[in-house]
Formats: C-alpha cells, sequence, structure tokens
C-alpha cells in the first residue's frame, strides 16, 4: 500500500506585529508571550509565528502529513523548530494578524486534538523591524498528528532568533487591550504593546 502524498500549497502571507497566525476559530483570547524558542508559541486553538519584519509580506508554504517527514533539511533554512500544537475545532488554518486569510489548505484534517508543526524560516535578518511590500522572508510549514512533545530545535543561525530567545516570557495582556487591537496576544513579539487602530 503506497503512502499518500502530502497536501503541499503556498502563498504569500500579511504580516502585522512580526508574526503571522495558525488559528482555528474566528474566536480570539488573550495570550501571553514566549518566544524561548526563537519562532513559534501557542496555547490551544492558535499558534504565533515570528517574523522578522514588523510588517509586510512573506512567503509561506505549507506541506501536511499524515506521517512525520523521514528527515529534517536543514540545509536551505536559518531557523527549524518542531512544535507541538492543539485544536479544539479541528479546523487550523494559516491566518493573518489583521487581514484576511491566505488561500492555504486545512492544517489539520485528521480534527480535532494533537499535531506536531515543524517551522522553517529564512530571511528574518534582511529586514528586521522593517516594512516588506514584496516577500524577503520564507517560512515552510509541515504538520502531522502526534501526541504533544517538548520543542526540538534542529537549527538556530539567524540573529533575530537569537534576540528572541534572550527575551523574558509576557503573561497576556488585560482583555481591554484585545478589544483595542484585536490581536489574540495583544503584543508584537518584541514585547511591545500594540497600538490602537482607527
Amino acid at each position: 500500500m503506497t503512502q499518500p502524498e502530502p497536501v503541499t500549497a503556498s502563498s504569500p502571507v500579511r504580516v502585522d506585529f512580526h508574526a503571522f497566525e495558525l488559528t482555528d476559530s474566528h474566536r480570539r483570547a488573550p495570550t501571553g508571550l514566549s518566544t524561548s524558542n526563537g519562532l513559534v508559541f501557542s496555547q490551544p486553538g492558535m499558534a504565533l509565528i515570528c517574523t522578522g519584519i514588523s510588517m509586510g509580506w512573506v512567503n509561506v508554504q505549507v506541506r501536511v502529513c499524515r506521517r512525520p517527514p523521514t528527515r529534517v533539511d536543514t540545509g536551505a533554512w536559518d531557523e527549524i523548530v518542531d512544535h507541538s500544537v492543539e485544536t479544539t475545532t479541528g479546523a487550523l488554518y494559516v491566518t493573518s494578524v489583521m487581514s484576511d486569510p491566505p488561500q492555504l489548505p486545512l492544517l489539520t484534517p485528521q480534527g480535532p486534538g494533537t499535531y506536531r508543526l515543524r517551522v522553517h524560516a529564512r530571511g528574518r535578518d534582511t529586514a528586521p523591524d522593517g516594512v516588506a511590500h514584496e516577500p524577503v522572508e520564507d517560512y515552510l510549514l509541515i504538520v502531522w498528528p502526534a501526541a504533544s512533545q517538548p520543542d526540538e530545535i534542529h537549527q538556530r543561525r539567524d540573529r533575530y532568533g537569537a534576540e528572541l530567545r534572550a527575551l523574558p516570557d509576557r503573561p497576556a495582556p488585560p482583555r481591554a487591550m484585545l478589544k483595542v487591537c484585536g490581536s489574540a496576544s495583544g503584543w508584537d513579539v518584541r514585547g511591545r504593546t500594540f497600538p490602537s487602530h482607527r
């Protein structure tokens, strides 16, 4: 019996406040900020991918698998982290903090539960804190069903990730701030609160 081919797709994704998201519903709850692995953090129903640019566009490719990859491709990437994510609805998609979601496939076709997310990143040192009207950063997200496990860092060699790993964790912001900024975290990944948008 042959193994099913993974589902793959790519799209530009809008970044705001140094991040794009994976979310499984339109409801947003305040979350703290943890950048201990320099690339991704999560709570049930959402994950945040930390970008070098503060605003603009990045290239994102997704690969949805039934089984874990047989090897880690470290050659082309600056940062690679395996991180466990939990979906409560089974409908986890790539989304943007402040914009419409890109046309990318469902990441969790096996339904609610825990999945392993391998995040690859490159280009975050190209224009840190900048605005990218054309993508200068690339991301590959590989997802497969798996029990929750500690983070595993396969590659860490960009300066931006080192800066994030040195930051302290931050608690969730007040709900009043969430209503102002409309984001799940209320912080950008550098620890600044989001400005209000009128």
